[in-house]
């Protein structure tokens, strides 16, 4: 007996009405990208480990997808590192290349090996599937699409607050109202960890940090104990835990806990100068919040952190984020390179819009009329009104088979085909065809401009 096919865990097939969906939020991305003057790119679905490893902390190293180099791999590991049996060791022996985590790193790398060809300031956006080795949950999974813009070349906040309205653009042309977008700064998180005496860990402070809303207080005190950060730093900094009021109230909350850092004061007026633009400029359907807990464990955001938060009752998780990243092409050598991105989750934004029932009608629209198949002459009669009306830009097409009519009828009800075509001998002399609509069960007789007509 064969095996029962299967596919990894954390990966899906798509139906044919899934991908139309998914295109349909791909398709209003893309629209509010190029509208916002963001150009297309693509790289490789897999890179050298060596531009990837040690971009993301040690987390997201675990979370690396490696690829095994060709051949006998393991005739040329070195016998003391295979005896040593040191995964790390080993896996750079055998492994050269991986899978992408995300669409930033690639982009840095891109903009250093094609930087002489690049007009500067430099936009760009990129949606391409990307794999990380997480555990799989709802709304998580080991291959999805991230849908990324950045700008490089400049290191003006307004780039920040364009982001904030292109978050906007794309949830209100989505429909998805309620939508929040958080907002911190690292600047701030790094003032905060100085002032509490815990410079030297502002990595494990942050990490922890940003676990807040998923394993409460207690599980981030517990934490960032076990890091060796002391009780009293960690009295000191509780008051973010549970901050609420405006943004300008946490701002001034903010001021009061760094007082005496440089760093954190200029994280502060970072946020401000963001908050009063957006507040001058006004938005549409989302909200812009000031989360001071909010930290995202990748160690190459400088200064503004995003978060997008689903609409209030949606149990999801993040459908979007992102920051700025001054520092980031310096990994692969070109200095002074500031950038700041966002990213969309296709596959989250996906099952919000499906949980709150906001899909269009039309962002499933297939085959909009089926001609149903009468034999050879028949065939060829409707094949021709089929061309003419594939070329008026209607989707159309032929019943490849001459079978019983109720089979054929049958297959444009369950493909949610709304128009079919009957044309037997008799539309044939007179020159025209039998239109059916399917929902309402109407039937009328058109020539093939009247076909065109109905169906425009």
């Amino acid at each position: 007996m064969a095996q029962k096919p299967s596919i990894p865990k954390g990966t899906r097939d798509f139906s044919p009405e899934e991908v139309l969906r998914r295109n349909y939020i791909i398709n209003t991305l893309r629209s509010n990208f190029e509208l916002f003057g963001f150009q297309p790119i693509e790289t490789p679905s897999f890179e050298n480990s060596s531009t990837l490893m040690g971009k993301y902390g040690d987390e997201g190293d675990r979370l690396i997808f490696k690829i095994l180099n060709s051949g006998d791999y393991l005739s040329k590991v070195n016998d003391s590192v295979y005896q040593e049996r040191d995964s790390n060791k080993l896996t750079s022996e055998i492994s050269e290349k991986a899978l992408r985590y995300d669409l930033t790193v690639p982009f840095a790398r891109y903009v250093v090996q094609h930087q002489n060809e690049i007009e500067f300031p430099f936009k760009r956006y990129q949606i391409q599937p990307v794999w990380r080795a997480d555990r799989p949950q709802k709304g998580r999974f080991r291959e999805f699409f991230q849908c990324d813009a950045d700008a490089v070349g400049s290191d003006s906040l307004l780039q920040e607050v364009a982001f904030v309205q292109l978050y906007d653009a794309v949830f209100t042309d989505l429909g998805l109202k309620g939508t929040t977008v958080k907002m911190n700064n690292r600047k701030i998180l790094s003032g905060l960890a100085e002032a509490i005496g815990a410079a030297d860990k502002l990595i494990d402070f942050t990490v922890a940090l940003d676990k807040l809303d998923k394993i409460g207080e207690e599980g981030v005190i517990k934490e960032m104990l076990a890091k060796g950060i002391s009780e009293e730093a960690i009295t000191r900094v509780k008051p973010i835990f549970n901050v609420s009021g405006t943004f300008a109230e946490k701002l001034e909350l903010l001021n009061q806990l760094l007082a005496d850092s440089d760093v954190g004061k200029q994280g502060i007026e970072e946020l401000a100068y963001i908050n009063d633009k957006i507040e001058a400029l006004g938005l549409t359907t989302v909200t812009l919040d000031l989360d001071v807990t909010l930290a995202r464990g990748l160690n190459y955001y400088t200064g503004a952190i995003f978060e997008v938060a689903a609409p209030e009752g949606v149990k999801m998780g993040s459908i979007g984020g992102g920051g700025r990243y001054d520092d980031l092409t310096g990994i692969f050598g070109l200095k002074n390179m500031s950038g700041v991105g966002i990213s969309f989750g296709l596959d989250r934004i996906y099952l919000v819009l499906e949980e709150l029932g906001l899909f269009p009608e039309q962002a499933i629209k297939g085959t909009k009329l089926l001609f149903i198949n009468f034999g050879e002459a028949e065939s060829l009669y409707c094949l021709k009104a089929v061309k003419a009306l594939r070329e008026a830009g209607i989707t159309s097409e032929l019943y490849p088979d001459a079978a019983k009519m109720k089979k054929q009828m049958s297959h444009a009800d369950k493909r949610n085909i709304q128009f079919v075509v009957l044309a037997g001998t008799q539309e044939m002399e007179e020159g025209v065809y039998t239109l059916k609509n399917m929902k309402t069960g109407d039937q009328t007789r058109v020539d093939l401009e009247g076909l065109k007509a109905a169906l425009a």
